[in-house]
């Protein structure tokens, strides 16, 4: 029998990041409202970062990790992002030449809000089982980061988007999709899909988003709900409680996910409070802990709770993980797939907590000079040199590994360069 998942994944959490608390104190947001967001530290995309060099740079220890005969069977490459850099071309036509993959590989890009990753990687899972080119790969890159700009000469930051800024991240991670699943072995047909309109968040503009977070919240819950009731009737004897060890959420922010998982266990399990606080405390809080220090980047999230969770998790023997995945608009899943020791072992490698903690701190001073010359580099820009030299802390953090990075936007082409 074929069996299909995550033959290996990394995540890229940007070269800077920003204390979150410092940003809320110098916006004078509520502190003790933010204390619930359960957020540490946000990535924050420089001038001459996008999600290009993000997708990049998530694959790219994977790409170097593999024999010449592996990489020319990958088959198949999905960008999966709200952040697209153009209305038609795809990034994943920059990610591949940056990658030096085999040219004969389907290349395009999925938009789907926070679903998109699972979007595209339900598509290459099925591919995998359809055997349709057996022994073939696929490479999955969701890539996503949050630009917020400041007009030129404005005083202040609107209060509407101060208090989405500080959950808000950039970041990527990328998933090779193939026939020998080490790091995650997906449960065939085990899925519970469940979408309808609705007008929670959207992004009218291409560097802006509007929404409704009560909405939004409300419509979160409903799909966690629902998509676990449909994974039911498709699961034999499925239960919340029992059947899955650890569970991993798309997470905008912590308190979120702390907030659904007590909903979902006092409807699934009829759990009273101190149960529920002892079952997230041993099923969901390993994955929090990157996303807690990256932000919500979007399709990625996911992922990042997953790696999360692998990485952090006590894995001693074959462990089956529960995964939901919700995108605003909307469209969620919630499927499921086994984590071996051996799994987790060879994630760990990737050293994603090291890399996360070798990241530059950006003082408040520069995280605001970044929001400006940010502008520079927004969704449109037909020309424009970017300086390499801004913010030489972070170019020093890139010290010892190669890392690419916007060079130049010539006639709306984006050329890029290997620092």
């Amino acid at each position: 029998m074929v069996v299909a998942g995550i033959e290996a994944m990394n995540v890229f959490g940007g070269t800077a990041y920003l204390d979150v608390m410092q940003l809320v104190e110098h916006r004078k947001l509520d502190v003790a409202r933010f204390e619930n967001l359960m957020m540490k530290g946000k990535a924050v995309a420089l001038p001459y970062e996008d999600p290009v060099t993000f997708g990049v740079n998530a694959a790219k220890p994977l790409i170097d990790a593999m024999s010449q005969e592996e990489k020319g069977r990958i088959e198949l490459l999905i960008t999966c992002s709200e952040s697209g850099i153009d209305f038609g071309k795809s990034m994943s036509t920059y990610i591949h030449d940056y990658l030096g993959l085999n040219r004969n590989c389907r290349l395009f890009e999925i938009k789907q809000a926070c679903y998109a990753a699972t979007a595209g990687f339900q598509a290459a899972i099925n591919f995998i089982l359809s055997q349709t080119s057996p022994g073939a790969k696929a490479l999955i890159v969701a890539t996503d980061i949050s630009r917020f700009l400041v007009a030129e000469g404005g005083e202040a930051l609107s209060e509407d988007w101060s208090y989405a800024e500080p959950s808000s991240g950039a970041g990527a991670v990328a998933m090779l999709i193939s026939e020998t699943p080490h790091i995650f072995q997906v449960d065939p047909g085990a899925n519970g899909y469940y979408g309808y309109e609705v007008m929670d968040t959207c992004r009218p503009e291409a560097d802006s988003e509007a929404g409704d977070a009560d909405l939004s919240l409300l419509s979160y819950l409903e799909c966690c709900e629902n998509t676990f009731l449909e994974y039911q009737k498709r699961v034999e004897n499925a239960d919340y409680k029992t059947s899955f060890h650890y569970l991993s959420y798309h997470t905008p922010f912590g308190g979120m996910v702390k907030g659904a998982h007590r909903n979902m266990m006092r409807k699934m399990a009829k759990a009273k409070l101190p149960e529920i606080e002892e079952d997230f405390q041993q099923r969901v809080l390993p994955g929090l802990d990157y996303c807690q220090q990256i932000g919500n980047i979007m399709g990625g999230t996911l992922y990042v709770a997953l790696a999360s969770t692998i990485c952090n998790a006590e894995i001693d023997s074959p462990k089956r993980f529960g995964c939901f995945s919700y995108g605003s608009g909307c469209c969620s899943e919630f499927f499921s797939g086994i984590v071996t020791p051996d799994g987790a072992d060879r994630l760990k490698k990737m050293n994603i907590s090291a890399r996360l903690e070798k990241r530059y701190a950006l003082s408040l001073a520069e995280y605001e000079e970044m929001l400006t010359k940010s502008s520079s580099v927004r969704f449109g820009t037909r020309n424009v040199e970017l300086d390499l030299r801004m913010f030489p802390g972070a170019r020093e953090s890139m010290h010892g590994r190669k890392q690419l990075v916007l060079k130049e936007i010539k006639e709306f082409h984006r050329l890029y360069q290997w620092v």
